[in-house]
């Protein structure tokens, strides 16, 4: 395949990726890296590389459109974020030394158990009167989201079981360079019990500055190479802005079903590869 060739397969895939991650709140890096390993046989750890940056260019993509419309909490992904940089710097130092092999399949297990978890997930009211968390009210933690019917309010519960989920997330996002906005959605949505469009864009908010900070460590190890990632930026930008045009038309329903079906169908494709070798 020529070099013209090769970029212009990624540019495309890259706009997928931004699509889907701006969508889901999962950031790009879930489509980049089975597209780089799996299609293109890039080592993991570049392709980790590029799907961090990917990830940082695709929150940075939709996270001012989202905030505009006054859907993201700008006040948890905050205070979150604390928990998250410190476990991805973690994360990172792991991956370093960690065999390939079982990178892929705490990437497979991270991705199907999020999968299920969204499938089978039942829709919860928001109830407006139910006691909130003390710690959030401290940290002025509640909010309000638009919708057709006008402003919905809703008060987070569960802080401190949501900052150790965090931490979590941070150090899976370090170690597999996915932004870890699987994770995040479901701290965000089952534990502290914040509307689903609340989660996904603050999660989409997030995703960026976990990035950045595991992205130091691969930088300073020649794991991010320029010329792999820039076609995918560019792409990853695009695909994110058409995808925040979509995120206020859709219904939850559909949003979970599409989060579910993209994040099973590669988690599989990368333990396939992992346990037989090929990446």
């Amino acid at each position: 395949m020529s070099l013209e060739l090769f970029t212009i397969v990624l540019f495309l895939g890259a706009i997928a990726a931004g699509f889907l991650g701006s969508l889901t709140g999962l950031g790009g890096g879930v489509v980049v890296i089975p597209l780089l390993t799996l299609g293109f046989g890039v080592d993991m750890r570049y392709a980790i590389g590029a799907a961090l940056v990917t990830s940082i260019a695709s929150s940075s993509g939709a996270a001012a459109a989202y905030i505009k419309e006054g859907i993201t909490n700008v006040r948890i992904g905050m205070f979150l974020e604390i928990a998250t940089t410190t476990g991805a710097v973690l994360g990172a130092v792991i991956a370093i030394w960690l065999d390939k092999k079982y990178i892929a399949l705490i990437f497979g297990c991270v991705l199907i158990f999020s999968a299920i978890r969204t499938i089978t997930k039942k829709e919860e009211k928001i109830d407006p009167l139910a006691p909130s968390d003390k710690l959030a009210e401290k940290l002025k933690l509640n909010g309000s989201y638009p919708t057709k019917e006008g402003l919905v309010n809703y008060k987070v519960q569960n802080v401190a079981a949501g900052y150790s989920l965090m931490t979590v997330a941070g150090v899976l996002s370090g170690l597999l360079g996915i932004g870890s906005g699987a994770l995040k959605v479901l701290a965000m949505d089952t534990a502290m019990k914040i509307p689903f469009k609340v989660s996904t864009t603050t999660s989409n908010f997030m995703v960026g500055v976990t990035a950045a900070a595991s992205a130091v460590i691969y930088l300073q190890r020649g794991y991010i190479d320029p010329g792999l990632a820039m076609p995918i930026v560019v792409g990853v930008l695009l695909g994110a802005f058409f995808g925040s045009k979509l995120l206020p038309k859709i219904n939850v329903k559909k949003l979970r079903m599409i989060f579910s079906i993209v994040i099973f169908f590669l988690a599989i494709s990368m333990m396939y590869n992992g346990l037989t070798g090929k990446l």
